[in-house]
């Protein structure tokens, strides 16, 4: 099994300057089609799993699918990681059911959606990089609040995210503190606001600087040139999914998504890990949707379920490919976590 830890995995990436699409799964068809694309492709993957997933498809059965993955292609790097934990024992039990990589998000209180000081941030993201550390597993930190900067808001999706009005300086992660948060914590890659948000609506027209500062990533990536960044929210919307979703009875409203130019100007300047979910989710349901509209006499689930599969692993071979992570996966050699506790 090619169990990697995501700092292994993204040091590899900054050593060779690609970024590697983190696909956020709950159920067995999401993770079929992105391990296929992964095989396809010969890339490294991040399968990760929120908390509102864990308690969808429930802990044992998810750590057991990805087991079944990792041995199906066992020559594929994967890295299982935890996304959005709000506290020490979410991260611990992640740990426990074999998780490689955890995320903290000290942004938030432990409610998930109440944005937290700078001590607190530290100070819990600190805690939990003690823990997973000693037992070899990495962890992925973050600063500042994500959210819109057109209307203000934070976004809520599967249980987590800022429900109220944010500052500017709230939803742009300072450079400064950047630096601080790093040397305070000890974490292995830190992800950042600058505009993006979870879910399809996260721009009500084609992102600029206005709304998606970029140049954020830049000033933190001098200031840490060593430290491996991450974008959340970074899915591109495809229009096309969601004309389809639409001709087959949906009601997607006008949206745009992150552009992949910009996610390769992220790359060039540090960004090592890009959360995708909603293009998943997209692809699935504009499958699904036709499949049944075309024939609505059809019921067995497979019938629609095969092409959705398909459908989300097109979508991964385009994150591979724009990111530069196809090609990788045989050039890694995978240390253990025995190993990589000893390391820090």
């Amino acid at each position: 099994m090619a169990r990697i830890t995501l700092r292994q995995l993204l040091d590899h990436a900054a050593e060779n300057d690609y970024a590697v699409p983190a696909f956020n799964m709950s159920n067995m068809e999401q993770g079929l089609a992105i391990m296929t694309a992964a095989n396809e492709t010969g890339s490294p993957v991040i399968l990760q799993a929120s908390r509102g997933a864990r308690a969808y498809a429930h802990d044992t059965v998810l750590a057991k699918l990805i087991d079944a993955l990792a041995e199906i292609y066992p020559h594929i790097p994967l890295c299982m990681h935890l996304d959005h934990g709000n506290n020490l024992a979410t991260c611990v039990t992640a740990v426990q059911h074999g998780f490689t990589s955890v995320m903290m998000d000290g942004s938030l209180k432990e409610d998930g959606s109440t944005p937290a000081d700078f001590a607190y941030n530290v100070d819990i993201t600190r805690r939990v990089v003690e823990m997973a550390h000693a037992a070899g597993v990495s962890v992925e930190g973050e600063l500042g609040v994500l959210g819109s900067l057109e209307t203000g808001m934070g976004d809520q999706e599967d249980g987590h995210g800022a429900t109220e009005k944010l500052s500017h300086e709230q939803l742009l992660t300072d450079p400064e503190e950047a630096e601080r948060f790093v040397a305070e914590t000890g974490v292995d890659a830190l992800a950042v606001a600058m505009g993006t948000s979870h879910g399809a609506y996260k721009f009500t027209r084609q992102p600029d600087r206005d709304v998606l500062a970029m140049d954020v990533i830049e000033a933190i990536h001098q200031r840490l040139p060593n430290t491996h960044l991450v974008m959340h929210g970074s899915s591109s919307v495809p229009q096309d999914l969601c004309a389809q979703i639409n001709e087959y009875g949906g009601d997607i409203k006008p949206t745009w998504g992150v552009p992949l130019e910009e996610i390769q100007r992220g790359i060039r300047h540090g960004v090592r890990k890009v959360n995708v979910d909603t293009d998943l989710r997209l692809a699935a349901t504009s499958a699904i949707r036709k499949t049944l509209i075309s024939d609505p006499s059809e019921f067995d689930p497979r019938k629609y379920l095969k092409p959705a599969m398909a459908s989300m692993q097109q979508q991964c071979r385009i994150k591979f490919e724009a990111f530069g992570t196809a090609g990788q996966a045989e050039k890694i050699r995978v240390n253990s976590l025995a190993r990589m506790a000893a390391s820090y």
